[in-house]
């Protein structure tokens, strides 16, 4: 991976926070075409991310000439991509999740697939939480002790 593309996906998980679909914006237009400028306003990425994803076989856009078209679909996925990085899964997770949705079996598949998965992820969080409580009950120690140490020496010249 080159260094740039690592950027670019930092880039996004970080400024970016998926909203909840819910019937304001969410297309049931099947038919819908967006534009590589409305996806990047909408989702506030720029367009070198979304050449990322779409590099990555997580977008597929339809090209009219050297335009790129994104379709409903793409729109969801990009949405469920953010979401997914945001959540700390790995671009692998995420388009192993996307590409259950056509097994053709009503979802059940990418469903309970993507149930195991949040179920890990919340486990490995919960730990990394419990590890930054050690962390900062032991770094709070030492700043206690260092300052004990400063006040001595101070009080001492």
């Amino acid at each position: 991976m080159r260094g740039s593309d690592f950027d670019v996906d930092v880039y996004v998980n970080v400024r970016y926070e998926a909203p909840m679909m819910n019937a304001e914006n969410y297309h049931t237009d099947t038919e819908a075409v967006f534009t590589v400028t409305q996806l990047c306003r909408e989702f506030d990425v720029t367009p070198r991310a979304l050449r990322f994803y779409e590099a990555k076989g997580l977008l597929h856009p339809s090209r009219e000439e050297t335009r790129r078209r994104f379709s409903n679909r793409d729109r969801a996925r990009l949405a469920l991509i953010l979401r997914g990085k945001r959540f700390g899964f790995s671009l692998a997770e995420i388009g192993e999740l996307l590409d259950l949705y056509d097994t053709g079996d009503s979802q059940v598949t990418q469903l309970t697939r993507t149930i195991e998965t949040a179920e890990e992820r919340l486990a490995e969080m919960r730990r990394q939480r419990e590890e930054l409580e050690v962390g900062i009950v032991e770094l709070q120690d030492q700043i206690k002790l260092v300052q004990k140490i400063l006040d001595a020496k101070r009080d001492a010249e």
